[in-house]
C-alpha cells in the first residue's frame, strides 16, 4: 500500500462479508488504508472508544482523518464517491441511483435470504445445523439468483455497461453464497460476471478468503 500523511483506518475482520466490501472498495479505488481485526473473537466493539465512534458496536468502520463511518454500503459509496467518481461512482443521476438500488437489494433482500444459510452450515458448531432454516433459506434465495442471472444476461455488470461501486457487494454476497456446502445450478451469466469480479486486482484478499 502507498504510504501518505493521512491513511484510512478500517475497523474490522475480514471474516465479515462487511468489512470484505469496504477492503475490496478501498483497493478498488486505490487508496492507501489500515485495518484492525475488531469483532467476533477480536472484540474491541464493545470498548468506551471504539462505542464513542460508532455506538451500535459493529463492524466495519472506517476513520478518515476526523471523520468516521459507519455502515458497510454507505462505507464504499463514500469512498467510490470521493476517489471514483464519475467512474465507480456514476456522475450521471439516474445512473448513480441504478448503482444505489442494486446495492441497497444487497442488503435489504438478498442478504436476508442467505443469512440463515450461511450461519447454519459455517457459523453453527456441528451436528447443530437447523436443516429447516437452511431449506427455507435456499428457497428464498434460488429466486433472487435466477433473477440476478436474467439481469446480467441484457448487460455486462450490475448498474450497467461498467464496473462500479454495485458490483462490490453484490459480489461479496455470491462469494458467500457460492462458498456454501450445498448444490449451485448453473447460471452461465451470472457465472462469467462473477469471473470478472475475480480477475480483478483489487478484490484479491477478499474474493479469495475462506467462509469462517
Amino acid at each position: 500500500m502507498r504510504k501518505r500523511d493521512t491513511m484510512l483506518h478500517i475497523w474490522g475482520r475480514l471474516s465479515s462479508i462487511n468489512v470484505r466490501k469496504v477492503v475490496w472498495a478501498a483497493q478498488e479505488v486505490g487508496v492507501a488504508f489500515e485495518r484492525t481485526d475488531a469483532g467476533g473473537a477480536f472484540g474491541v466493539v464493545k470498548t468506551p472508544p471504539y462505542l464513542q465512534m460508532n455506538p451500535n458496536a459493529t463492524v466495519p468502520m472506517l476513520q478518515d482523518g476526523a471523520f468516521t463511518l459507519w455502515e458497510s454500503n454507505v462505507i464504499v459509496r463514500y469512498l467510490c464517491a470521493r476517489h471514483a467518481h464519475g467512474t465507480l461512482y456514476p456522475e450521471a443521476l439516474q445512473a448513480r441511483f441504478d448503482a444505489e438500488r442494486w446495492m441497497d437489494w444487497q442488503q435489504t433482500t438478498f442478504n436476508p435470504a442467505g443469512r440463515d444459510a450461511f450461519v447454519q452450515l459455517i457459523r453453527k458448531p456441528g451436528g447443530q445445523t437447523d436443516t429447516a432454516l437452511v431449506a427455507k433459506s435456499i428457497a428464498a434465495t434460488e429466486p433472487l439468483l435466477d433473477l440476478l442471472d436474467a439481469h446480467l444476461a441484457q448487460q455486462p455488470f450490475i448498474a450497467g455497461a461498467q464496473f462500479t461501486m454495485a458490483d462490490i457487494p453484490l459480489a461479496c454476497e455470491i462469494h458467500r453464497w457460492l462458498q456454501l456446502p450445498l448444490a449451485h445450478p448453473s447460471r452461465p451469466h451470472l457465472a462469467n460476471w462473477f469471473q470478472q469480479m475475480l480477475a480483478r486486482p483489487a478484490s484479491r484478499g477478499v474474493l479469495d478468503v475462506e467462509l469462517s
